[in-house]
């Protein structure tokens, strides 16, 4: 992992147990993911349920990487994130594209998790 730069070092914030709290609601975010992707397949569950819970947790960890981190929204990441939770909002609306938006958001949150630093640090504005 490359580390970080001084001025990096010096802008982020933290708190006793954030560490924990990201990986907790990392793990509720991605069974969220899955619970709207069973949903999406055709398993009994309420599409609008399992997409509320993405975009809840989807938020809840964007508002985290801000507040830690404030110019996480002036780099990709941060604006990968926001495009993402947009989409996410969208799909109500988007009935006959949910299946497509689903598939896009998965492969687009892989992209840039996987992505270099480099790439995801880069500022966009």
């Amino acid at each position: 992992m490359a580390a970080l730069g001084r001025e990096d070092r010096l802008s982020r914030r933290d708190f006793p147990g954030r560490r924990w709290l990201t990986v907790v609601l990392r793990g509720l975010h991605l069974a969220a993911v899955i619970w709207l992707g069973a949903a999406l397949l055709g398993a009994p569950v309420a599409v609008a349920r399992a997409g509320a819970g993405v975009f809840a947790s989807g938020a809840l960890l964007f508002a985290l990487d801000v507040w830690s981190k404030p110019q996480h929204l002036r780099q990709r990441a941060g604006l990968g994130m926001f495009v993402k939770l947009v989409l996410v909002a969208l799909m109500p609306a988007a009935a006959g594209a949910q299946l497509a938006l689903f598939w896009l958001l998965v492969i687009w949150s892989a992209v840039f998790s996987h992505a270099p630093a480099s790439f995801r640090n880069a500022k966009t504005f």
